[in-house]
């Protein structure tokens, strides 16, 4: 299948990747880390594709997939997830799982989301389903995705056309794959920040209102 997704991107282009990460955002089954590392490898030396070119583009996939799963979580809601989320691969125990990232991390679920399969494509459902406002959404969607496209697209470049290659050697001899790795390092800066700001407001209540 990938060999498949692959010629349609050198067949039809920028549309064709497009196409393809704004559907596996959505739910459809798109390995979307691997098509943008190998949109990445195609923006090497040599390649057929520009870095800048392919990263809006991606970029554009990936938020309209976005905005049109909020949008569907805030106009038909959780019990048309339950009843047809099984079309997208959001079976109940996911849709539990993904409730319980958002339940515990609320907006920060839909940043870090992009990184944990099976649970990104459906943290912007649930953004729209709990009401979240359209701005604020944005915000964090906008953001998480940017840093998600830059990651695997840069990966890619870099890699050049050995990108497979090296894929398959960190799953099999590292134990965590590209998006583990960076899912650990994401989650070690969300400590960090509310470590600081918890530290802030104890420093602000042991100065006592006269400070």
């Amino acid at each position: 299948m990938h060999h498949e997704l692959y010629s349609f991107i050198y067949s039809f282009g920028y549309p064709a990747l497009y196409l393809l990460l704004s559907a596996g955002i959505i739910g459809l089954p798109v390995p979307d880390e691997t098509l943008m590392t190998f949109a990445g490898s195609l923006t090497a030396p040599g390649g057929p594709f520009l870095y800048t070119t392919t990263l809006m583009v991606i970029y554009a996939g990936t938020m309209t997939g976005m905005i049109v799963s909020y949008s569907l979580g805030h106009r038909i809601g959780k019990p048309f997830l339950h009843r047809y989320g099984k079309w997208i691969k959001l079976t109940p125990e996911r849709l539990e799982k993904t409730e319980g990232w958002f339940k515990r991390y609320g907006m920060w679920a839909v940043f870090f989301g992009y990184f944990v399969p099976g649970v990104r494509h459906f943290t912007c459902y649930l953004a729209g389903v709990s009401g979240v406002g359209l701005l604020r959404y944005l915000l964090y969607a906008a953001s998480g995705a940017l840093v998600w496209c830059i990651t695997f697209l840069t990966l890619g470049h870099f890699i050049g056309r050995n990108w497979e290659e090296l894929l398959q050697i960190i799953h099999k001899y590292v134990g965590f794959s590209v998006t583990g790795i960076i899912m650990i390092m994401l989650i070690a800066i969300l400590v960090l920040v509310r470590m600081r700001k918890r530290k802030k407001q104890e420093d602000i209540k042991k100065a006592g209102p006269f400070q």
